[in-house]
């Protein structure tokens, strides 16, 4: 088995900001495992927010002894980015050999398309409307706030798509003060779902606030083990390949948090469509899917992901699974 990891950046279609950074292009971690002629991939993009770096993940990976399981793999590596791009490339390479899908090794129903949300960044009020206006077709629309002066941003995407399901992501920018006034306004402007609109370090603050509109972990929820620590606060959890560490964990995060009363959220990192493709099995019949980094690229990987009006399909096998 030959494990090889290497840096891939894919420009934007424009600038992409949320409340803490900005960027103009997706910096990923391409992992490659090869054994017995056949190589599995699989992608990951280091997040700052977890302390994680192109560097620091890339010695992780590379710290790997050269044959390595997925079993053994949540031994070596803690959940997050080096641990999913090794899974999935593991899951990749096991499809390969076996000569199936990854959905048939994992006992999964056939996946089919599944809805998507279109994020529109944190901008002017004024760019915000324009945005949501261009984007109005799309049935759910995604904006990135988590400002103290928000409310002009979300009647400006309100009226720009008066049509579109909203969903509003703080990115742990508010306050709970901020948060407890922007709530009534959340129910009046149609918004489905908040996510993680305090620090994580701080949403206690949420154990007993009213919470008129869904709630949604996210920065709070990792893997399985972050369940216990939502309770009372949250009502839906984001699965992110990247924070979960792979597909294998992703998957029992989304059936804990089903068995634990949770609604479910599948989303991910700005990535191109190698690191959406093993999200699209878990998005099945979920609450929420935001696979959309795709979407906001101007280059993607070759048999890209297909986005149409049914949503993000499944990945065609010479992408991935």
């Amino acid at each position: 088995m030959r494990i090889e990891v290497s840096r891939d950046v894919f420009k934007l279609a424009q600038v992409f900001a949320i409340s803490r950074e900005s960027r103009t292009e997706a910096r990923v971690l391409t992992v490659r495992i090869t054994e017995g002629g056949a190589t599995g991939r699989g992608e990951c993009v280091p997040y700052a927010r977890y302390d994680e770096t192109l560097d620091s993940v890339t010695a992780q990976i590379e710290g790997l002894t050269a044959t390595v399981t997925r079993a053994k793999l949540y031994d070596l590596l803690p959940a997050g980015a080096a641990r999913n791009a090794v899974d999935c490339a593991l899951w990749d390479l096991a499809a390969k050999q076996a000569g199936k899908r990854v959905w048939e090794l994992a006992g999964l129903e056939k996946p089919g398309p599944e809805v998507t949300a279109y994020t529109l960044s944190l901008d002017t009020p004024e760019a915000m409307r324009a945005h949501a206006a261009k984007h109005a077709f799309r049935p759910l629309l995604k904006i990135k706030l988590g400002t103290p002066d928000d409310m002009p941003r979300l009647e400006a995407v309100r009226a720009g798509a008066p049509k579109s399901t909203i969903i509003v992501d703080a990115n742990e920018g508010w306050s709970a003060e901020v948060y407890a006034d922007l709530a009534p306004h959340l129910l009046r402007l149609g918004v489905a779902l908040v996510e993680q609109p305090l620090p994580s370090g701080e949403d206690d603050a949420l154990i007993g606030m009213q919470r008129p509109v869904p709630v949604c972990a996210d920065e709070s929820c990792h893997d399985h083990e972050s369940l216990p620590k939502l309770k009372g606060k949250y009502d839906v959890v984001n699965i992110k390949l990247d924070k979960a560490g792979g597909l294998t964990e992703a998957l029992a995060l989304r059936d804990a948090a089903r068995v634990q009363g949770y609604g479910v959220m599948v989303g991910c990192m700005v990535g191109s469509s190698l690191a959406m493709a093993p999200a699209t099995l878990v998005a099945q019949g979920v609450k929420v899917v935001d696979l959309d980094g795709p979407l906001l690229l101007a280059e993607d990987r070759d048999h890209a992901l297909k986005y149409d009006q049914a949503g993000v399909h499944p990945p065609e096998a010479a992408l991935w699974g």
